[in-house]
């Protein structure tokens, strides 16, 4: 986590040792720290070093209370005491060459001359450096804050622990985070050395398994040049969360230069090397921490560690230059004589100065290096365990302590498992790594500059997945950028149901495009993308989200179409109902009997089922009301052409039975007219017998000719036996035509074959613009257009045949008399 710092080597004692100094060794700078050395060995120094790292310090203080606290516990490792190493170092240079004579120098005070393990160092870098040492000679080394991800590989760093996570499961944590509050577009800033780039470099591949989109990654380093250009990248991005993924040393550069810009309306994320530092805040960077948000090793209570610390004294290492240089920062004050500051008495109580060193209220990286000494004392007590002869462990041959070597220690870390006084569990992976446990932590800064740092939520890797990130119930959090709600933080906004997700080549993924579905498809849920077909009988409602029942169409009674044909419909059955009563009340007048009064009743009666066969195509189609209206239609106008047609025939022969030797009508007498009727109409019964027999009409719902809607009609079925219906029908209106037409000019008492050309005229022209019209007609209008033909032909037949006669019946009564009628018969011939 820092460039330089402190190392110690534990070996096995009968003893613990003492405390020694070396007047050489001064202050290291701000990213080392200074301790003093066992046996009276520490790294000779080859340059000088300035400034003091109190946090170095804190750690060395804490291997000695949990040296001490293990050496006092009859139950592990009894009859053995730890001893242990200090070294100072300044500079990777200095460090490396300190773990090199930790490994070969000799003990001079009775302990063993080789380390069974070496603890440190802070920086990942450095510590890869050191394993690098270590490795060839099989001694393990275990850090307490190295958390690159890139010392997980054992190929490169065999013999390498560590009691802090891996980055690699912050890097997890922190996406878990972005999609949790959806951020899906983040900015990065990072600096040089391995811990920020392994990590932030990490984060961008595991961030785009998600979805999330790194808008830029700035680098940030020590020349000032390139601040502005910072600053600037800051203030035009559209992300509104900032990732800082720097060690505390960088990150307190970085605040120390961004406080300087009026940079507002971003989210911060910290990395746990600094988010927990509340020595980072103050006046000026209020605006900046607010809300500021990340994971942190988590907080752990360790009985007595508190006073340990705070109850330290120079006079409990009299000859230490080193600590009597702490004890100068921590006071301000001086052991030597000197005008300019106070002069320092060595009783000064540490809990009234505000550090690294004496911040005792929570012990997060502290409790690291608290597990890291437990986990070479269980080590070494599981490797001296002898059961029958043999290791319990590793079922290897038993060992004494004076068999302990370096390797059988390093065998024994891997299965070490065991629970510190704090609750917190100790065990490796495979890959030399603990189980990774984060605090997420919220800065809550109040009024009065105070600030908080609240525990809103975990991260447990040991947890299944999808529980392994979870907030706290009823936490309540403070929001980067004065914002009162969680900040939005995309490129585009997710693309709405209705809609579908399109990928843009020329942009990251998270700046996607948004296209509306196509007709006729649907997408349910954000961000889909693809749209979906809906099925044949549903259609998408108007926001294209989910597909509805389409609409049913066909021709109702309530419709206005549908009730303005019924009305024709019964107008027309009322009237051939009012003419067959005026041709019944008048049936013996002249001129109901010379137009044959039998089949103008029966024309009347074809003409009402005609009527009456329309009113059955309206409605909702079902299997027997497509059978019925086909059918009933072919067989009621063939039985009304086929009267129409007996009547001209009738007139036809009458007329040549007026002339001289000359007697037709007993060729076309009453029975071989109704025998006439009923051949022609069986003809169409039997077409419309087989046709209903081998492919009737059928309901069907037509989803082909409208995409939003369904018809409901009646399929033919048969094609050919609609046509052959049609086609007798159009064949006996033709020969009903002709010979309407052939008579036309007969005299005016026989003008009914006049009337019945007029009436056949209309129905054919009725019937030839039907069959185009019916083609090209969609839907409803399909039996429109049939119901129109039925009825207007029907109407032709009623009103050329019979509305003349009912007027003379009605208005002109005195020309209904036979010799009115007969008077009029011209001398003429055929």
């Amino acid at each position: 986590m820092v460039s330089s710092g402190s190392l110690l080597s534990l070996d096995q004692c009968t003893e613990l040792t003492g405390y020694g100094h070396d007047d050489e060794t001064k202050g290291c700078n701000s990213n080392a720290s200074s301790q003093n050395a066992v046996t009276h060995y520490t790294t000779q120094l080859t340059v000088k070093c300035e400034g003091l790292n109190d946090r170095e310090l804190k750690f060395a203080r804490i291997v000695m209370f949990t040296v001490e606290e293990i050496n006092r516990d009859t139950k592990l490792l009894p009859g053995l005491s730890l001893g242990y190493r200090l070294y100072n170092g300044c500079g990777s240079e200095n460090l490396i060459r300190a773990a090199a004579e930790a490994v070969t120098r000799e003990d001079s005070k009775g302990c063993a001359d080789q380390i069974q393990a070496l603890l440190g160092h802070s920086s990942s870098g450095v510590s890869g450096d050191i394993n690098i040492i270590l490795s060839p000679l099989s001694i393990p080394q275990v850090s307490h804050l190295s958390t690159c991800a890139c010392l997980s590989d054992k190929r490169h760093f065999p013999t390498f622990f560590r009691t802090v996570p891996s980055d690699r499961f912050q890097v997890i944590g922190l996406v878990q985070l972005m999609k949790y509050f959806d951020w899906r577009w983040v900015g990065i800033i990072y600096t040089t050395g391995l811990y920020s780039d392994e990590g932030t470099t990490a984060f961008a591949k595991e961030a785009e398994k998600e979805g999330i989109c790194v808008e830029y990654r700035l680098r940030h380093s020590f020349e000032n040049v390139q601040f502005p250009a910072i600053v600037e990248a800051l203030r035009k991005s559209s992300s509104k969360v900032v990732i800082l993924f720097m060690s505390l040393y960088y990150t307190k550069a970085f605040m120390s230069e961004i406080e300087k810009y009026n940079i507002t309306g971003k989210q911060w994320v910290g990395s746990e090397a600094w988010i927990t530092q509340t020595d980072l805040a103050s006046d000026r960077r209020k605006n900046l921490l607010q809300g500021a948000m990340g994971f942190a090793l988590p907080e752990a209570s360790i009985p007595g560690l508190g006073e340990f610390l705070l109850s330290f004294k120079p006079s409990d290492e009299p000859q230490s230059a080193i600590v009597k240089d702490f004890w100068e920062s921590f006071f301000d004050c001086s052991f030597s004589p000197s005008n300019t500051s106070a002069t320092c008495t060595g009783t000064e109580d540490l809990s009234t100065v505000s550090s690294d060193y004496t911040d005792v209220t929570h012990f997060r990286p502290e409790n690291n290096v608290y597990k890291a000494v437990y986990l070479v004392a269980y080590a070494i007590h599981a490797l001296l365990q002898c059961h029958n002869g043999s290791n319990p462990t590793t079922g290897k041959s038993c060992v004494t302590k004076d068999q302990i070597q370096p390797k059988l220690v390093l065998e024994h870390i891997k299965y070490v498992n065991f629970t510190t006084q704090s609750g917190a569990k100790v065990l490796f992976d495979e890959n030399g790594d603990s189980v990774a446990q984060y605090d997420l932590v919220n800065w809550q800064i109040k009024d009065d500059g105070s600030v908080e740092i609240v525990n809103i939520g975990q991260f447990d890797s040991s947890l299944p997945e999808g529980e392994k990130f979870k907030l706290k119930d009823n936490s309540r959090i403070v929001w980067g950028g004065n914002s009162m709600q969680v900040p939005r933080s995309v490129c585009r906004e997710p693309c709405l149901p209705g809609t579908r997700k399109a990928i843009n080549k020329h942009k990251p993924v998270c700046c996607f495009d948004c296209f509306e579905c196509p007709e006729g498809t649907i997408s349910n849920e954000r961000n889909s993308p693809d749209c979906l077909i809906c099925p044949p009988e549903l259609w998408p409602n108007e926001k294209k989200d989910q597909c509805l029942l389409k609409p049913t169409e066909y021709l109702s009674y309530k419709e206005i179409m549908g009730a303005l044909l019924t009305g024709f419909g019964c107008v027309g059955i009322f009237l051939s109902l009012l003419t067959s009563i005026i041709f019944l009340t008048h049936k013996e007048t002249p001129i109901v009997k010379a137009n044959n009064s039998e089949l103008s009743f029966l024309l009347l009666f074809s003409l009402k089922l005609c009527f009456l066969c329309s009113l059955t195509f309206i409605g909702r189609p079902s299997e027997w009301s497509c059978m019925l209206r086909h059918t009933a239609f072919g067989i009621t106008f063939v039985l009304c052409i086929s009267c129409v047609l007996g009547k001209t025939i009738v007139v036809l022969m009458a007329f040549r039975a007026t002339l001289p030797g000359r007697n037709m009508m007993k060729w076309f007498g009453p029975a071989q007219q109704r025998l006439s009727v009923l051949s022609l109409t069986l003809v169409q019964v039997v077409i419309c017998v087989l046709w209903l027999t081998t492919n009737p009409p059928f309901p069907r719902m037509n989803m082909k000719y409208y995409k939003d809607k369904i018809i409901l009609e009646c399929a033919l079925g048969s094609a050919v036996g609609f046509w052959a219906v049609l086609g007798y029908i159009g064949l006996l209106a033709l020969l009903c035509f002709i010979l309407a037409f052939f008579a036309r000019k007969l005299p005016d008492s026989f003008n009914e074959a006049k009337l019945i050309t007029f009436s056949m005229l209309i129905f054919c022209a009725v019937w030839i613009t039907f069959i185009p019209a019916y083609v090209s007609s969609p839907g409803k209008f399909t039996v429109a257009v049939e119901i129109f033909a039925i009825l207007a032909s029907s109407f032709g037949l009623l009103t050329c045949i019979f509305a003349p006669k009912c007027y003379i019946i009605i208005f002109r009564p005195e020309q209904n008399s036979k010799r009115h009628l007969m008077g009029k018969i011209p001398p003429r011939t055929l």
